[in-house]
C-alpha cells in the first residue's frame, strides 16, 4: 500500500491506499471534474477533464496516474483552466443542444460543467441533430448526445457481462452504437438499464411513460390503480431531501392520491406472495432432487440474460411470477367486476420492468397485467410537476383491501434480500434469536457473491445470492464445472432493486445506505416473515382458491415473445 505523502495544492495529504491521484485530490475536499471516471469500472482516461500540473510543469490525467511519495501537484492553474474550458467546447460543438426538452435537463453532467466553468458561448460551430433509437421498450439510445466517455460501453461490458454497446468507426466518425449495428430491441440488451445510470447526459436516458399515465389518471372512466417497490421508498426520501424517519411510504401514497391515482398498494404483498411460492418450489425441487439450484425469478434483466447466454439452463429458473406481476395478477382478479377499465401501474426501480410487462408469457387469458411500468425517476418528476410539496404532506395509509406487508418483503429490495426472506419462511426455529442469526449468516452486505449453508429438511442447503450480472457469469460458470449450489438469488443491477437504472443515480456508499435503510424498516416491521402475513392467508383461502398456479406462476419454456 502506498504511504506518505502528496503535496496538493500547497497542502499535503496522506496516502492510505489510493489507487490513483485523483481519488487521493477528492480525499483533499477538491471537486476535480470528470466524465469517463466511475471506481466501479476500469480506468479510462478518455475525457482528460481531470488532468493535473505537477511540479515540473507536466500535465498527467488524474485518473491513471498512481500516486508517489514526494509528488507536488496543482489542480487550478490558468493553463489547466484553459484546458478544461476548450474539452468543454469541443464536446458541446459535437453535442446536440436540445438542453431544455432533453430528459437530462438539469441532471446533465455535460451541462452542470458547462455552467460551472462558466461557458456562455462557443467559438466552435455545432449542427449535431438528435439521432434517437427508440426501438427498446426500456431505454432511448442518442449518439447525438454521446461525448464518448465510454462509461455505458465499459458498464456493458465489465459489469453485465453483455458487451451490448460499443464504439464504432474512427476518429471525427467515431459514435456509439450496439456491437452488431442492430438497434436496441434486437440487439440481445437485456434492458438492465445500468448504461443510461451511468451516463453523463442524455445519451442514454430510461424511457419515458408518464405521459400515457396522465393519460389514464385523467380519464374519468377508468380506475387507475398503483403497486410501488419497496425499493422505491429509500430513493424517493433521498431524491427529496427527507429522512427515512418520515414515514415516507405514507408521503408516496399521499403525494400518490394527490397525483389522481384511484388506489395505491405495496408490491410487498407480491414479495410475501414469491416467498411462500419460492419456498415451496424449492422444497419439491429437494423432495424430487431435480433442476437444482432453484434459480429467482424476481429480476426480469436476469432471466433475459439467462436465456439468452445459458438456454441449457432455464429449468432451473422459477416458475414463480416476479412479485410485481403476481400482485399485478391478483389486483386484476380483484377488480374483474369493475364498471370502470381498470389500468395498473406499477413504481419499479428497474429499467426491465417495463419490458417484463409486455411479454407474452405473462399475459393472462390474452390480457397484459401491468399495462405502464414507471420508474422511481419518473415519478419524482411527476410529484414535482404538481409542485407537491413532499417534505411537508401528511402521510396517508396503504388502501385496502392490500394494506398488509411484512419485513421479509420490504427487504426483497436489496441484493440477498429474497433469499434471507426465504430462509426466514424455510427455518423450523421462529424465535427472535433465530431470526437475528439469519442477519448474519452472510447473505447481507455489498459484496457481488454472498454464500451461505444452511440447515433444512435435514440436510444442509448450499445457498448464493449474486448481485450484477458478470458476478452471475462467474458463478454459472462455477456451477457448470460442478460445484453444487441448492439456492442462487440473481438480482442484474449491483446491490440490486435499490441500485436499479431507474432509481436517482448512487455508486457504492449510496446503494449502501439504501440497504441499511431497508432492513431499518424491516426491524421496524411487526411482522417479520410472509407466512404470518393474514392478508396473504386469506388470499389462499379466497381469491386464489383454485387460481394460484395460474395466477402466481408461468412457462420459461421457448424465447421470451414480446
Amino acid at each position: 500500500m502506498n504511504t506518505g505523502y502528496v503535496t496538493i495544492d500547497g497542502i499535503p495529504i496522506a496516502m492510505e491506499g489510493e489507487k490513483n491521484l485523483l481519488e487521493l485530490i477528492r480525499k483533499a475536499g477538491i471537486d476535480l471534474p470528470t466524465f469517463c471516471y466511475y471506481s466501479e469500472l476500469s480506468v479510462y482516461g478518455a475525457c482528460r477533464m481531470c488532468m493535473v500540473e505537477t511540479k515540473e510543469g507536466a500535465m498527467v490525467a488524474a485518473c491513471s496516474t498512481q500516486p508517489k511519495e514526494g509528488m507536488e501537484i496543482l489542480t487550478n492553474t490558468p493553463r489547466l483552466r484553459r484546458h478544461r474550458k476548450m474539452i468543454l467546447e469541443l464536446l458541446l460543438a459535437k453535442h446536440c443542444r436540445d438542453c431544455t426538452i432533453c430528459e437530462k435537463n438539469g441532471r446533465c453532467r455535460l451541462q452542470e460543467l458547462a455552467n460551472r466553468f462558466g461557458i456562455t458561448r462557443l467559438r466552435f460551430p455545432g449542427d449535431t441533430e438528435a439521432r434517437p433509437d427508440a426501438s427498446s421498450r426500456c431505454i432511448t439510445l442518442d449518439t447525438g448526445k454521446c461525448i464518448l466517455c465510454g462509461d455505458c460501453v465499459r458498464m456493458c461490458s465489465e459489469v453485465q457481462n453483455l458487451g451490448i454497446l460499443t464504439f464504432r468507426n474512427r476518429g471525427s466518425r467515431m459514435t456509439l452504437g450496439t456491437r452488431d449495428g442492430k438497434p436496441l430491441a434486437k440487439s440481445g440488451c437485456v434492458g438492465c438499464g445500468q448504461c443510461a445510470a451511468v451516463c453523463p447526459t442524455g445519451a442514454i436516458v430510461v424511457k419515458n411513460d408518464r405521459e400515457r399515465v396522465w393519460e389514464a389518471i385523467g380519464d374519468p372512466d377508468t380506475k387507475v390503480i398503483a403497486q410501488i417497490a419497496p425499493a422505491v421508498r429509500v430513493a424517493v426520501a433521498e431524491e427529496l431531501r427527507c429522512a427515512p424517519t418520515d414515514n415516507i411510504l405514507g408521503k408516496l401514497v399521499a403525494s400518490m392520491h394527490r397525483l389522481g391515482f384511484d388506489e395505491v398498494f405495496d408490491t410487498c404483498t407480491g414479495a410475501d406472495l414469491t416467498v411462500l411460492e419460492e419456498s415451496a418450489e424449492l422444497i419439491a425441487r429437494l423432495e424430487e432432487n431435480r433442476d437444482l439450484p432453484l434459480f429467482t425469478s424476481c429480476c426480469p434483466a436476469w432471466v433475459s440474460y439467462l436465456k439468452q447466454k445459458h438456454p441449457e439452463l432455464v429449468s432451473h429458473l422459477s416458475s414463480c411470477r416476479s412479485p410485481m406481476e403476481m400482485f399485478a395478477a391478483v389486483i386484476r382478479e380483484q377488480y374483474k367486476s369493475s364498471r370502470k377499465n381498470i389500468v395498473h401501474v406499477a413504481v419499479m426501480p428497474c429499467t426491465a420492468k417495463k419490458e417484463e410487462a409486455a411479454l407474452e408469457r405473462l399475459k393472462i387469458g390474452g390480457i397484459q397485467q401491468v399495462d405502464y411500468v414507471i420508474t422511481t425517476q419518473e415519478l419524482i418528476r411527476m410529484i414535482r410537476e404538481c409542485g407537491i410539496l413532499f417534505s411537508e404532506i401528511e402521510p396517508e395509509g396503504l388502501d385496502m383491501p392490500f394494506g398488509a406487508a411484512t419485513g421479509a418483503g420490504t427487504i426483497f429490495g436489496t441484493a440477498g434480500g429474497v433469499t434471507e426472506a426465504v430462509l426466514r419462511r424455510l427455518s423450523s426455529d421462529k424465535s427472535p434469536a433465530a431470526l437475528r442469526e439469519l442477519a448474519f449468516r452472510g447473505v447481507r452486505g455489498a459484496a457481488g457473491l454472498k454464500e451461505t449453508e444452511v440447515s433444512c429438511m435435514g440436510r444442509t442447503l448450499r445457498i448464493a445470492a449474486v448481485s450484477g450480472l458478470k458476478n452471475a457469469e462467474d458463478l454459472l460458470t462455477r456451477i457448470q464445472e460442478g460445484e453444487h449450489y441448492d439456492f442462487v438469488e440473481v438480482m442484474a443491477c449491483p446491490g440490486g432493486c435499490a441500485g436499479g437504472a431507474g432509481q436517482p443515480f448512487a455508486a457504492g456508499d449510496s446503494r449502501r445506505q439504501r440497504s441499511k435503510e431497508l432492513y431499518a424498516a424491516d426491524r421496524m416491521s411487526s411482522i417479520k416473515r410472509s407466512e404470518e402475513n393474514s392478508l396473504v392467508l386469506s388470499l389462499y383461502g379466497g381469491l386464489l382458491k383454485g387460481k394460484a398456479r395460474k395466477l402466481l406462476h408461468t412457462e420459461h419454456n421457448g424465447e421470451e415473445s414480446k
